[in-house]
């Protein structure tokens, strides 16, 4: 089923829908969210991207990210796609909205108005492989360590992102 994204002005009005890949090629901006899932202890959920997505593959991200669809408010798409990725429903609750244009090469572009959701999770995940490869919780520390070390081996959105939930929570 080819998938649309909602785009947006920079205020948030509906322009139009244009098929994802399309919209990924061409640097439109359109709607988007982001799920930042913790445990009790503290610790973020990333995901490594499954390896037949058609940008990105393999690469580690936050819990979920994505489009809602036209019909769908941002609460309501991020808590569909935690379903369909990874197999769970978690009380979310939206921390911010921010714009950014990020290159995740091949040609592709990430230009999102994106609603920042989070949540807590500690329950049991049934992961979806075309979507998922595999999980894991990590400290904020650790994260850090990581992606200063090694940043070709997360997603270029994520680390925008998380700069900009540490602007909003660590300032």
């Amino acid at each position: 089923m080819e998938e649309f994204v909602v785009l947006v002005n920079p205020e948030d009005q509906i322009l139009g829908l244009m098929e994802k890949q399309q919209a990924h090629i061409n640097g439109l901006l359109h709607r988007a969210f982001s799920v930042f899932l913790f445990n009790s202890n503290g610790e973020m959920l990333l995901q490594k991207r499954a390896s037949g997505k058609y940008h990105s593959p393999l690469k580690w991200t936050n819990a979920v990210c994505s489009h809602p669809r036209i019909e769908e408010t941002y609460l309501e798409g991020a808590r569909r796609r935690m379903k369909e990725e990874l197999g769970i429903d978690a009380e979310l609750s939206e921390k911010f909205s921010f714009i950014y244009k990020a290159d995740v090469g091949n040609g592709l572009w990430e230009h999102e108005l994106d609603h920042v959701f989070t949540g807590i999770f500690e329950e049991e995940f049934h992961l979806n492989k075309d979507e998922v490869e595999e999980i894991r919780y990590i400290s904020m520390e650790d994260l850090d360590k990581e992606i200063a070390g090694n940043p070709e081996n997360f997603t270029e959105w994520f680390k925008i992102i998380l700069d900009e939930y540490k602007h909003h929570f660590n300032s």
